[in-house]
């Protein structure tokens, strides 16, 4: 059996939406945008075959490469009580030669 056969074209259902929280409109994530990259704010869960399969479903694209990186949260002081920032994810997806994401119209 090949690994076309294998793969199973996955069907869009509430848990690939929630992988996918937010794109991020940053100076540096925009720069990526030339060389066809997308940057998303994923789950703390989620990993790179998941986050794959939910922007080729939502989108409609050809995902070639997704990296990750996982940002810990900082100890902040306001009005002289400390507290901790949420850890953060995020998901660099570089995209097929040709396919765009728009990123500034929804889903």
């Amino acid at each position: 059996m090949s690994k076309a056969a294998k793969k199973k074209d996955p069907k869009i259902t509430e848990t690939l939406y929630q992988m996918i929280r937010s794109p991020m409109i940053t100076e540096k994530a925009t720069m990526g945008s030339q060389y066809s990259q997308v940057s998303f704010r994923v789950p703390l869960t989620a990993d790179k075959s998941i986050i794959k399969d939910a922007v080729e479903a939502v989108f409609k694209v050809k995902v070639v490469k997704v990296n990750t990186s996982t940002n810990k949260g900082k100890m902040k002081v306001f009005k002289g009580r400390q507290a901790q920032r949420s850890d953060t994810k995020k998901a660099i997806v570089t995209l097929a030669e040709g396919q765009t994401i728009d990123v500034a119209t929804g889903v």
